[in-house]
């Protein structure tokens, strides 16, 4: 993937807002996402300031990041991974996108290219001389069927024709983009055969009135006949009516069970249960070592199994931490420390006011629900834990040693110091 960067700072405009309707939209997008989920809603936030500047400015970035309470780095993170995002100016009127991938390729989006080097620019992402368009080559934008085709904003432009693409770049040119039909250029509907329609036609097939028109004219003609046959004689009528046996002329003469007449049902050839019995082998006798015995076609070599072969680790071999304790796979899990424990940290009775643990980065709901099972329902019950402690409770937790990790009592000894205010002096940043 390339490296994709902000424009220049002297590019750059010195401050971003939303008009009046995309504020309001903006407002609507924040509202669609769960409370404290709200930074879900950069993407679409980011989109609309490009549909109103053209392109995504430092200071989109940065208004965006403080409306949703989230860090720049965060924004910067978002809006330059996505290619959707304009990171450079691009035309005032109109940024076309070509695509470039196989079906369109195929079908001539090469010469798509060539249009937009010789009327716009020789390079993708530069402007005209006026400053009014530009362009750029795509990845798929889904109009496989119609290739080769264009999107200019959010409408695209298929079945084009290097010819029809240059009236198209220069009604954009002349600010009459508007007039411009989006869809297929060359005639079609949607996505119908380029030859035109080979089915449905016509709507013989979809209406009631016309299966029962031929409903009764197929009755009809029935009765016809059925009258007709009447006067043919009796033994013309029944060798008519006689269905005709399939021929078994292309049918081997083989003894395989495929072929053979006796496995039919019904057959006309009919083997005594003796033969059968007599041809019959009987079931080999249940044998643990056979069943033990490895297939000399899968393993070269006639041998007795001595059950699976489990290497043992080396005694440096590095473990994570959620996998200490466990012994192939999840088969066995680290038995929960005793409640009757020494080491069990001093538990109380739940408070009227109980402080959020959440806070506690690394603590959920779920994990907030096992601390309050033992007890603990403030911040200074986890700020003052010890070793042998914290040891105890990681023994209640599914991936043991995070209290260490992120270093819960250093968080709960700020939140129950400061709250949120000394968190933020303390690590820098808000609880999450």
């Amino acid at each position: 993937m390339s490296v994709r960067r902000l424009a220049e700072a002297s590019l750059q405009p010195a401050s971003f807002a939303f008009n009046r309707a995309n504020a309001a939209a903006a407002k609507q997008w924040i509202k669609k996402y769960p409370k404290g989920r709200e930074q879900s809603a950069i993407i679409p936030l980011l989109m609309l300031a490009q549909e109103q500047e053209g392109w995504v400015t430092k200071a989109a970035i940065e208004t965006i990041s403080d409306m949703l309470d989230m860090p720049y780095i965060r924004g910067l993170e978002v809006a330059t991974f996505y290619t959707q995002y304009q990171l450079n100016p691009v035309g005032t009127r109109a940024h076309i996108q070509v695509c470039g991938t196989t079906p369109c390729m195929l079908r001539g989006s090469e010469a798509l290219m060539d249009v937009c080097r010789s009327k716009i620019h020789h390079d993708q992402f530069h402007t005209n001389d006026k400053g009014t368009l530009s362009w750029e080559e795509v990845e798929c934008l889904g109009a496989c069927v119609n290739a080769p085709m264009v999107m200019i904003f959010k409408d695209t432009f298929e079945d084009l024709t290097p010819e029809r693409f240059a009236e198209i770049i220069d009604l954009y040119d002349a600010g009459k983009g508007a007039s411009v039909t989006p869809g297929p250029q060359n005639g079609r509907i949607t996505s119908e055969p380029i030859s035109g329609l080979t089915t449905l036609k016509n709507e013989k097939a979809i209406l009631k009135t016309t299966r029962d028109r031929e409903a009764k004219a197929a009755a009809k003609a029935a009765q016809g006949a059925a009258s007709t046959a009447a006067a043919v004689p009796a033994p013309v009528a029944q060798a008519l009516a006689a269905p005709v046996a399939p021929s078994k002329a292309s049918k081997p003469k083989t003894d395989a069970p495929e072929t053979s007449p006796a496995l039919r049902s019904p057959s006309p050839t009919k083997v005594a249960p003796e033969t059968e019995k007599a041809a019959s082998v009987a079931a080999p006798r249940h044998s643990a070592a056979n069943a033990n015995k490895a297939a000399p076609e899968v393993e070269k070599v006639s041998k007795q199994r001595s059950g699976p072969i489990i290497k043992a680790e080396p005694a440096v071999a590095f473990k994570a931490p959620e996998a200490k304790g466990a012994q192939l796979g999840a088969a066995a899990k680290r038995a929960k420390p005793s409640l009757e424990d020494k080491n069990r940290p001093a538990g109380i009775a739940k408070p009227a006011l109980v402080d959020d643990l959440k806070l506690i980065s690394g603590v959920g709901p779920k994990i907030e629900g096992i601390l309050h099972s033992i007890g603990i329902f403030t911040y200074a019950q986890v700020a003052s834990w010890k070793k042998a402690e914290r040891e105890w409770v990681d023994g209640y937790l599914s991936f043991h040693g995070r209290i260490q990790r992120e270093d819960w009592v250093k968080q709960a000894k700020a939140l129950a110091k400061g709250g949120v205010a000394e968190y933020i002096r303390v690590f820098g940043k808000k609880p999450v």
